[in-house]
């Protein structure tokens, strides 16, 4: 099999490459430079190390190794897009944009299309179903819901709670299951399967979340060889290698500000605009703020402001005004009510056509978290989708993206941007 592997230089994508190995695949390494240098300032990631270590593994492992240049590709697809969404007053995901736009779209459209599957480090995997028990699976979504809890088996694994009766019949369904049925867990979908984006085996660590925008031509060529495996599964694996990257810290945060603080790099293009910051629920102002461009809703850090804790619930772009809300748990944080714009199904459409009076049974995150949220979904005549939330939600906010996935928190379904929390 013709096999790519995105390798980073962290301790996920190394794994990759090494399970890859011991299937007796023989993977074509690449390495994806996004840092860039513009006229007013130096914008990269500290890529000089992640490539040495990447190299390492390539010649460790006998594989060819290219860097792939998409400096500018990122800028107008994700640093631009950013910047763009800050500036309306929306809460951007980078994250999101890299992996639907330039690690599956730009690296494919230049690279990754000479490939059968493209494997990443993701913590994620794949599920390839029937497409003779879609239209059973599509049915059981009207039916209650069970519960998306977490539960701990017999070895101490957590894994979802309560499944899904269709999903947990099917043999072999599951990519980390795969292995137990015999067939490799790295593999394309036969002719008259649908292949799913799925959970993974550790719920802290998985990513569905960040993936929730990719479509179904990207997904039926991802692999993700370490989506079955704990994290720390992950880093023994890595240790008795004896890989550069087994004790190598997590990256955090948005890749292209390298070491440059997020508020300098906003500063930068949109400036600073003197503003009020109000308290919601009286109309007192308590203090200022730089930009609303500055803040996000649900932010609790980085206010200035003393007797807190203050929570930014609202904003008023239009007389930069920032309202901020008192307590851990104060009423204005919350919502159960999420709008979605621009709703699409990443798979075969399970959903269906769930209406107000006939919902969908659904789990779902505003975020990226270990936990999922039960809820109801159903589509708006104006074309919207809305998510009616089983309990009140924290931080939702204009701009990032609801996730929708089955009832047992299984499978990703689809992804919308948040429009709002408030229906009309």
């Amino acid at each position: 099999m013709n096999i790519a592997a995105l390798v980073s230089g962290g301790v996920d994508s190394s794994v990759v490459v090494h399970r890859l190995k011991e299937m007796g695949l023989d993977p074509v390494i690449f390495y994806i430079r996004i840092g860039m240098e513009q006229e007013d300032g130096f914008i990269d990631c500290p890529s000089e190390e992640d490539i040495e270590i990447t190299s390492y593994i390539a010649r460790k492992y006998g594989c060819k190794f290219e860097i792939v240049p998409l400096h500018r590709e990122y800028w107008d697809n994700v640093v631009e897009y950013t910047i763009d969404t800050v500036k309306r007053g929306l809460t951007p995901n980078p994250d999101m944009m890299c992996n639907k736009l330039i690690k599956f779209g730009a690296f494919e459209e230049k690279y990754g299309k000479d490939f059968d599957l493209i494997a990443t480090g993701h913590y994620a995997t794949t599920t390839h179903l029937p497409d003779s028990m879609l239209a059973s699976l599509r049915q059981a979504f009207q039916e209650p819901a069970p519960s998306c809890g977490q539960e701990t088996d017999s070895n101490g694994t957590t894994r979802p709670g309560k499944v899904f009766p269709l999903l947990d019949s099917l043999s072999g369904g599951f990519q980390k299951r795969i292995p137990e049925t015999g067939r490799s867990p790295i593999c394309k979908a036969a002719q008259g399967e649908t292949v799913f984006l799925s959970t993974a085996a550790d719920p802290v660590k998985d990513q569905t979340y960040f993936l929730g925008q990719i479509d179904y031509r990207q997904l039926s060529k991802l692999c993700f060889p370490i989506g079955n495996l704990q994290k720390k599964e992950v880093r023994a694996i890595a240790e008795a290698a004896r890989l550069p990257s087994a004790a190598r810290k997590d990256s955090q945060g948005i890749c292209f500000l390298g070491k440059i603080n997020y508020n300098d790099f906003i500063r930068r293009y949109l400036g600073v605009k003197i503003g009020p910051i109000v308290e919601k629920e009286t109309g007192k102002r308590i203090g200022y703020h730089h930009g609303f461009w500055f803040h996000t809703i649900g932010q609790r850090k980085g206010l200035g402001l003393s007797g807190g804790p203050w929570y930014v619930v609202d904003k008023d772009i239009r007389q930069n005004i920032l309202y901020v809300s008192k307590g851990f748990q104060t009423p204005a944080q919350y919502g159960k009510t999420i709008r979605l714009s621009g709703f699409r199904p990443m798979s075969a459409d399970l959903l269906g056509e769930p209406s107000r009076e006939h919902p969908a049974s659904i789990c779902f995150k505003i975020r990226h978290t270990p936990e999922f949220t039960k809820g109801l979904f159903y589509a708006r005549e104006d074309g919207l989708h809305v998510i009616e939330s089983e309990k009140p939600v924290q931080g939702i906010a204009a701009g990032q993206f609801g996730v929708v996935y089955t009832p047992d928190c299984r499978l990703c379904l689809g992804s919308g941007i948040i429009f709002g929390g408030k229906e009309e």
